[in-house]
Protein backbone atom coordinates (compact mmCIF):
# COMPACT_ATOMS: atom_id res chain seq x y z
CA UNK A 1 0.00 0.00 0.00
CA UNK A 2 2.87 2.39 0.80
CA UNK A 3 4.45 1.70 -2.59
CA UNK A 4 1.18 2.48 -4.36
CA UNK A 5 0.79 5.70 -2.41
CA UNK A 6 4.38 6.75 -3.21
CA UNK A 7 3.82 5.94 -6.87
CA UNK A 8 0.65 8.06 -6.98
CA UNK A 9 2.52 10.97 -5.39
CA UNK A 10 5.51 10.58 -7.71
CA UNK A 11 3.57 10.67 -11.02
CA UNK A 12 2.39 14.31 -10.67
CA UNK A 13 5.89 15.44 -9.74
CA UNK A 14 7.33 13.91 -12.89
CA UNK A 15 4.62 15.33 -15.16
CA UNK A 16 4.98 18.87 -13.78
CA UNK A 17 8.74 18.68 -14.11
CA UNK A 18 8.57 18.44 -17.90
CA UNK A 19 8.99 21.73 -19.71
CA UNK A 20 7.97 22.43 -23.25
CA UNK A 21 10.38 24.65 -25.10
CA UNK A 22 8.80 26.73 -27.82
CA UNK A 23 11.04 28.76 -30.04
CA UNK A 24 10.35 32.45 -29.40
CA UNK A 25 10.27 34.45 -32.59
CA UNK A 26 11.10 38.05 -31.73
CA UNK A 27 11.04 41.06 -34.03
CA UNK A 28 14.47 42.63 -34.43
CA UNK A 29 14.26 46.30 -35.46
CA UNK A 30 17.82 46.15 -36.77
CA UNK A 31 17.01 43.45 -39.35
CA UNK A 32 15.07 44.06 -42.52
CA UNK A 33 11.49 42.82 -42.65
CA UNK A 34 10.76 40.58 -45.62
CA UNK A 35 7.22 40.53 -47.03
CA UNK A 36 6.71 37.05 -48.39
CA UNK A 37 4.25 34.31 -49.20
CA UNK A 38 4.06 31.32 -46.88
CA UNK A 39 2.41 27.97 -47.47
CA UNK A 40 2.98 24.22 -47.56
CA UNK A 41 6.00 23.52 -49.73
CA UNK A 42 4.55 20.36 -51.26
CA UNK A 43 0.83 21.18 -51.48
CA UNK A 44 0.98 24.77 -52.70
CA UNK A 45 4.52 25.72 -53.76
CA UNK A 46 5.38 22.59 -55.82
CA UNK A 47 8.52 21.77 -53.83
CA UNK A 48 10.07 18.35 -53.39
CA UNK A 49 9.55 16.68 -50.02
CA UNK A 50 8.15 13.75 -48.07
CA UNK A 51 5.62 15.52 -45.84
CA UNK A 52 3.83 18.83 -45.42
CA UNK A 53 6.27 21.49 -44.21
CA UNK A 54 6.10 25.26 -43.97
CA UNK A 55 7.87 27.08 -46.79
CA UNK A 56 8.29 30.68 -47.88
CA UNK A 57 8.66 32.23 -51.31
CA UNK A 58 11.19 35.06 -51.38
CA UNK A 59 11.50 36.81 -54.72
CA UNK A 60 11.44 33.87 -57.15
CA UNK A 61 12.93 31.24 -54.81
CA UNK A 62 11.21 28.92 -52.34
CA UNK A 63 12.74 27.68 -49.09
CA UNK A 64 11.61 25.36 -46.34
CA UNK A 65 11.44 27.16 -43.00
CA UNK A 66 13.52 26.27 -39.94
CA UNK A 67 12.46 27.76 -36.59
CA UNK A 68 8.67 27.47 -36.83
CA UNK A 69 6.42 24.72 -38.11
CA UNK A 70 3.42 24.35 -40.36
CA UNK A 71 1.02 23.69 -37.46
CA UNK A 72 2.40 26.47 -35.23
CA UNK A 73 0.09 28.95 -36.99
CA UNK A 74 -3.20 27.06 -36.98
CA UNK A 75 -4.49 23.90 -38.60
CA UNK A 76 -2.60 23.42 -41.87
CA UNK A 77 -5.50 21.49 -43.39
CA UNK A 78 -8.29 24.00 -42.65
CA UNK A 79 -9.75 26.03 -45.52
CA UNK A 80 -7.33 28.89 -44.89
CA UNK A 81 -4.49 26.65 -43.68
CA UNK A 82 -1.10 26.37 -45.33
CA UNK A 83 -1.99 23.19 -47.26
CA UNK A 84 -4.98 24.89 -48.89
CA UNK A 85 -3.95 28.54 -49.22
CA UNK A 86 -0.94 30.71 -49.83
CA UNK A 87 -0.76 33.31 -47.06
CA UNK A 88 1.07 36.63 -46.81
CA UNK A 89 3.61 36.88 -43.99
CA UNK A 90 6.23 39.25 -42.63
CA UNK A 91 9.45 37.43 -41.73
CA UNK A 92 12.99 38.02 -40.60
CA UNK A 93 15.84 35.56 -40.92
CA UNK A 94 18.39 34.36 -43.40
CA UNK A 95 18.91 31.62 -45.94
CA UNK A 96 21.48 29.00 -44.93
CA UNK A 97 21.98 25.63 -46.62
CA UNK A 98 18.99 26.27 -48.90
CA UNK A 99 16.61 26.69 -45.91
CA UNK A 100 15.18 29.87 -44.45
CA UNK A 101 16.16 30.12 -40.78
CA UNK A 102 13.44 32.33 -39.35
CA UNK A 103 13.91 34.61 -36.34
CA UNK A 104 10.54 36.38 -36.69
CA UNK A 105 7.32 35.22 -38.37
CA UNK A 106 4.04 37.14 -38.45
CA UNK A 107 1.20 35.78 -40.51
CA UNK A 108 -1.04 38.49 -42.00
CA UNK A 109 -4.75 38.08 -41.38
CA UNK A 110 -5.79 38.50 -45.01
CA UNK A 111 -5.49 35.72 -47.56
CA UNK A 112 -3.57 36.21 -50.78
Amino acid sequence: MKKLLLLLLFIPLVSFGQETFKNKLIFNPEMSLIKTEASCGICMLNMEGKECELAVKIKDSTYYVVGTGIDDHGDAHSDSGFCNAIRKADVQGKVMNNKFHVTYFKLNKSLK
